[in-house]
């Protein structure tokens, strides 16, 4: 029988030709530039602390400002070197193992070998953050920190040509199989996303056991199928803000069957950026590599002999939606639930719930508050001298996505803080 060459070589090209799943659709570059400003923005500000998963952001783009990156890295240099000198435990006012992974996943992308010790001992503390973590999940059913830390901590390793112990990856598969990746009631997508791309990243070793690697295989597929069915009429993984990462996990999965759930959450994010909803740093690092087709399975592969500087990319020149205050003034009640607060704040229009809770402090003695700051920014930790964990709520019963620094209630709304549990 004859054969078809063009048809065969048409169809080999098809099973060979990498099948880019989530592509922004033309006319959305100058979105991408934007954001890709916005976060070099963020380099500039030395009043925090240098956030690890902007610079990994930063790499994982396709588009550099050396300089900036370089300056930035000197920064997290510090706090790598700090902590490589420590003595290993899980103290207080020590890096968490999410922060810790970070801070690896940071070295790894900055191709720098002037001191490979601190390398050397970052594995070192990361390693032993993940045993206590295993440890804690044997004794108390879950880990000291969470299972979006502990999967990172996972992927840190990973990402580094550094084997996991299997105990250590047990663990996690079976809190997918108990369905133990939830935040409070439902599932955190974007815990599933961070737990998938770490799973995907260890299935790569030969060195496990055949019964391990095919309940990773069955955890993959079931998180892939939680992330899917999570897509909402808007095209959101979850939500605005898991988005960027389940898309970094079906890109890291691949395959054809889910091109459409992910053209649908490019363009959920292609308008959440239109919106300006994208301001936060560790949301924005974490949208980055998406933009570019890639997951973090990519720290692994940075390239570092081919890395294009582009000096016309210049963190000082505006970017797209940001957002000035103006003369204007909006009304915002805010309710502190079991401690007879129900005020109406008047503030500047476009002001976020931090210039708010700062607004109610400052007029009325009825009202304080006090936060910590994480790389997500300020966090709330305390209410009229009330620690613990406070709810932030869109009345009538609508948790925010956002944190306190990020969300900018409108005219009329009314916020309510509730204190929880974790």
């Amino acid at each position: 029988m004859a054969v078809n060459w063009q048809v065969l070589v048409i169809l080999v090209q098809a099973f060979i030709v990498p099948v880019k799943l989530c592509e922004i659709p033309e006319g959305n570059i100058h979105l991408i530039k934007s954001l890709n400003l916005k976060l070099l923005r963020v380099t500039l500000d030395t009043s925090n602390e240098a956030n690890p998963s902007v610079y990994v952001g930063l790499r994982l783009s396709e588009d550099h400002n050396m300089e900036k990156e370089d300056e930035y890295f000197q920064r997290l240099k510090t706090s790598m070197e700090a902590i490589s000198t420590s003595r290993l435990g899980i103290k207080e006012g020590e890096p968490k193992t999410g922060h810790l992974a970070l801070q690896l996943m940071a070295q790894k992308v900055s191709c720098d070998d002037t001191n490979p010790s601190v390398r050397n001992k970052l594995i070192t503390h990361m390693k032993y953050h993940l045993h206590k973590e295993k440890e804690n999940i044997a004794l108390k059913g879950k880990p000291l920190s969470n299972y979006y830390q502990y999967s990172l901590g996972i992927l840190a390793m990973c990402v580094n040509d550094k084997f996991v112990d299997r105990h250590v990856v047990h663990k996690l598969i079976l809190a997918e199989e108990q369905n133990k990746l939830e935040h409070g009631e439902s599932v955190s997508i974007d815990t599933e996303a961070m737990a998938g791309i770490a799973l995907l990243c260890v299935k790569r070793y030969n060195n496990y056991p055949r019964e391990l690697v095919l309940h990773m295989k069955k955890s993959v597929k079931s998180i892939k199928d939680k992330i899917v069915a999570s897509q909402n009429t808007e095209g959101e993984l979850g939500n605005l803000y898991s988005t960027p990462l389940a898309v970094q996990f079906l890109l890291a999965l691949g395959g054809r069957k889910d091109k459409d759930t992910c053209s649908k959450a490019i363009t959920a994010l292609m308008d959440g950026m239109k919106e300006g909803k994208f301001s936060n740093p560790m949301m924005m690092s974490q949208l980055m590599p998406a933009l570019f087709q890639k997951s973090y399975l990519d720290v692994a592969k940075v390239d570092c002999e081919n890395i294009i500087n582009n000096p016309l990319l210049i963190p000082s020149l505006p970017t797209l939606h940001d957002v000035v205050v103006g003369e204007e003034f909006i009304h915002v009640r805010l309710i502190v639930e079991g401690h007879n607060f129900n005020e109406i704040i008047e503030v500047p229009s476009r002001s976020t719930l931090l210039d708010i809770l700062k607004t109610a402090q400052k007029q009325n003695s009825q009202f304080s508050f006090e936060t910590k700051n994480t790389l997500h920014g300020p966090f709330l930790t305390t209410v009229n001298k009330v620690a613990g964990y406070w709810q932030l709520l869109k009345e009538p019963n609508i948790s925010l996505l956002q944190g306190i620094a990020d969300y900018r209630p409108e005219d009329g709304e009314t916020i309510v803080l509730r204190l929880g549990t974790f």
